[in-house]
């Protein structure tokens, strides 16, 4: 998936969030970094380097690390457990 469809993917997932929460599948307390992702999000599309959308930016654009970092956070919210996370490579 390149990385801009992962934005926009996202971007149409935390629309629904409030939803989950109502259904008791996600904690009140996770939507704000879930709103902060999305705003990472918003930020890099309104900077003109389209080097940030490259899937090699993945793994050394600022902005895909911080939104990485909040994923982790609502993740260990939910309960789960911190793993590691895989070194990329981009085989080209």
């Amino acid at each position: 998936m390149p990385p801009d469809e992962i934005a926009l993917d996202f971007d149409d997932a935390v629309g629904l969030a409030g939803q989950l929460v109502e259904d008791g599948q996600l904690g009140r307390e996770v939507l704000s970094s879930l709103q902060m992702i999305d705003e990472v999000f918003n930020e890099m599309t309104q900077d003109s380097n389209v080097d940030r959308w490259t899937r090699e930016a993945l793994s050394t654009d600022a902005g895909w690390a911080h939104a990485r970092q909040l994923a982790r956070e609502v993740l260990t919210a939910q309960g789960e457990q911190p793993t590691p996370l895989p070194d990329i490579c981009v085989i080209r």
